[in-house]
């Protein structure tokens, strides 16, 4: 099979919301099977049998949104109790993704037991992702944001 139709059988499926397809084709005493997987956060799986020279040769280019999460490191939650994006409901949050924090630089505020207590940066970064809704109970542990 050519890279050029399996790039567009990629491009379907990924245009197409399924989770996942199978295609097969056989061509004399070759032959060759593509299964495509979209779950959650997963990128699309390739899974040629038996592989083909022309096949092995053609990368398959992964999905633009599938992020590397071996990059990231989490800020977990240092207790049990409700999640504050901001200081007050009407101010703006302390962080938003893609902003850049310093170390000690105030992510959030976590409510235990009616004390607030700052989550603070413990290095510097940027918010790839913010895992907790604000007014939210998060557990100990609980990975709250993503920084890169």
């Amino acid at each position: 099979m050519e890279k050029k139709k399996i790039t567009e059988l990629i491009e379907i499926f990924k245009e197409s919301g399924l989770s996942s397809m199978e295609f097969s084709e056989t061509a004399g005493d070759k032959s060759f099977s593509l299964k495509l997987e979209n779950g959650a956060g997963q990128p699309i799986a390739y899974s040629p049998l038996p592989v083909r020279e022309a096949v092995a040769e053609a990368p398959i280019p992964a999905p633009e949104d599938v992020k590397d999460y071996n990059k990231y490191r989490d800020i977990r939650s240092p207790m049990v109790g409700i999640f504050y994006a901001a200081p007050s409901p009407e101010a703006e949050p302390f962080v938003k993704v893609g902003q850049k924090v310093k170390k000690g630089d105030t992510l959030c505020i976590i409510e235990a037991m009616k004390l607030m207590n700052d989550v603070v940066a413990e290095e510097s970064g940027e918010i790839v992702e913010i895992c907790a809704e604000n007014g939210a109970l998060v557990e100990f542990g609980q990975v709250l944001f993503k920084i890169f």
